[in-house]
């Protein structure tokens, strides 16, 4: 489970920004115990704040980092596709960035600093038994590995000045790097959130992951022999298993109680384009009901929230299962706001995710805020130099909130900031209407 993410020097983010997940008020389902932490973690992250504040680039940032580690031995071969602060020193300065989740129950540390020319400073650290140890450290090209980790020794040969140390390590067989990284590389990242670099392309290739196709592998495997690791219905006081299929329909479900089925088959199409050429597409079509009879209806002609709901399916039961993070960038730009609060109760129930898989996520839908504890909301304000700063709720300028507060009407009314400034007047002398 995550710990607590940082970054600095990375698009809107000048100063360091910190999102933590340890539960300020703990003893309750959606803060889950981590013993050899001594604290409790929470499963879901909600970012607050106006337009133009930051908040997709604090998710972003994580995102990009998800995608240096994947990506760097591959494609950074010119230069690191970064985005510093546009503005001041950012350009000239080093990006930075620090994660610390558990893994296994161990809590590790990755820390990394670099620039669009080189990485500067990487170290993996864990605490065994709570106390801090080195996997590896690199300065520059000078890398450090901690005693007994000789399988290691070949990321040396792999990395260069603009690939990460931890990149190169995971290809090696041992487990202190290869289990960190595969939390890392499991963290699913739905939404808007940016995901390119310095001159505006990818990291080095075209990502076309397709959050619908993801939840049509549900749909297309119903035998499979992956079993299922947690069950959505409760059978006389014993949890059954439910298949793959049964448990992505049941999910579906929820945002529409009318679907009985999803049917995927081909179907010929006819492209003018290609002369008449004739080609087998796949169809994916929600089998619904009205009163005694069914019939199922092109996947195009739902409407955009259960497409979108659709889409996210795959992900969040994988998370569900692997207990991995899931971002979410603009959670209520095309779901009910019922449908978004029924996913975060998903995530906070032990019941339906018991391996305490995360959902961090940026929303402007203040309904969601009653469904959150105050340590679970943070919010964004834009600075006058035009950079992002993040503050939890639960500590918002230097100032308590109340466990018991409403927090959407305490939101709405100013209480905390990070509310929209309207200004009309510019608008409306550039009408005419004022002089």
């Amino acid at each position: 489970m995550l710990i607590r993410f940082e970054a600095s020097n990375y698009r809107s983010i000048a100063k360091s920004v910190e999102l933590s997940m340890v539960a300020v008020d703990r003893g309750r389902e959606a803060a889950r115990e981590a013993p050899n932490l001594g604290e409790s973690l929470l499963t879901l992250g909600a970012i607050y704040g106006p337009n133009a504040s930051g908040k997709s680039n604090v998710v972003g940032a994580l995102a990009w980092l998800r995608d240096a580690v994947e990506d760097s031995v591959r494609f950074w071969e010119e230069e690191i596709p970064l985005e510093p602060f546009a503005f001041g020193s950012g350009p000239a300065r080093p990006s930075e960035f620090v994660v610390e989740a558990t893994v296994d129950g161990v809590r590790f540390e990755y820390v990394l600093e670099l620039d669009a020319r080189q990485v500067l400073y990487e170290g993996l650290f864990h605490y065994p038994e709570r106390k801090r140890r080195r996997v590896f450290e690199r300065e520059g090209s000078e890398l450090k590995l901690q005693r007994g980790l000789g399988a290691l020794s070949g990321t040396r040969e792999l990395m260069t000045e603009r690939t990460l140390a931890l990149s190169a390590a995971r290809r090696f067989d041992e487990p202190l790097v290869s289990n960190f990284v595969r939390d890392l590389l499991r963290i699913q990242v739905l939404g808007h959130v940016p995901r390119r670099g310095r001159s505006g392309g990818f990291f080095g290739r075209q990502r076309r992951y397709s959050p619908r196709a993801d939840t049509m592998r549900w749909f297309d495997s119903p035998d499979s022999d992956q079993p299922s690791l947690f069950s959505l219905v409760e059978d006389e006081g014993k949890w059954s298993n439910l298949s793959r299929r049964e448990q992505a329909l049941a999910m579906l479900r929820l945002a529409d109680l009318g679907i009985e089925d999803v049917v995927i088959d081909e179907q010929e199409v006819s492209f003018s384009s290609s002369g008449g050429e004739t080609r087998t597409q796949r169809r994916l079509r929600l089998v619904h009901r009205s009163g005694e009879s069914s019939a199922p209806l092109d996947f195009s002609t739902e409407s955009e929230g259960t497409r979108t709901w659709f889409g996210l399916i795959g992900a969040v039961l994988i998370a569900l299962q692997s207990g991995s993070i899931v971002i979410f960038d603009e959670l209520d730009a095309s779901l009910h706001p019922t449908l978004s609060a029924e996913l975060l109760r998903v995530f906070q129930s032990p019941v339906t995710n018991p391996y305490g898989a995360q959902l961090i996520f940026t929303s402007h839908d203040t309904s969601l805020l009653n469904h959150l504890n105050r340590d679970e909301v943070w919010l964004t304000e834009k600075r006058l130099d035009g950079s992002t700063r993040l503050g939890g709720l639960a500590e918002f300028a230097g100032e308590r909130v109340r466990k018991s507060q409403n927090l959407e009407n305490a939101y709405l009314h100013g209480r905390f900031g990070a509310l929209p400034q309207v200004d009309q007047t510019e608008f409306l002398r550039a009408l005419g209407l004022i002089g």
